[in-house]
C-alpha cells in the first residue's frame, strides 16, 4: 500500500496537537483526522478514534504492523515540516511586501 497524497489540513501554533492531517493510500483510500503531536520533545502521529461510552477511545483504524507505522509516521511528519517551512515563506515574503 502506498501513500499517494498527504494533506495537511490545518495547523496549530499553541498546544501539543500541531496538525491535523489527510492520507490517501493507492489513490483509492483516504484516511481523515490523523493528528500530528510534539509532546517528550518529539513528534509523532494518533489516529483518528472514537470515544466509547465508558470514556475510553478506540482507533477507527490504524496500522497494523510497527514498520508500515514508522514509515507512515515519518511521510506525516515530513509533510508537516513542508508545510512548516511553506507556510514560514509565506510569512516572510508577505512581511517583505509591507516593508
Amino acid at each position: 500500500m502506498q501513500i499517494t497524497d498527504i494533506k495537511i489540513r490545518k495547523l496549530f501554533d499553541e498546544g501539543p496537537m500541531k496538525a491535523v492531517v489527510s492520507v490517501t493510500f493507492d489513490s483509492q483510500l483516504a484516511v481523515h483526522d490523523i493528528k500530528v503531536i510534539h509532546a517528550r520533545d518529539r513528534f509523532f502521529i494518533v489516529m483518528p478514534s472514537r470515544k466509547n461510552p465508558d470514556e475510553t477511545y478506540r482507533d477507527i483504524v490504524h496500522p497494523i504492523n510497527a514498520q508500515f507505522r514508522a514509515s507512515l509516521e515519518e511521510a506525516v511528519i515530513r509533510a508537516y515540516e513542508e508545510a512548516l517551512a511553506t507556510a514560514a515563506e509565506e510569512v516572510a515574503e508577505e512581511e517583505a511586501a509591507v516593508l
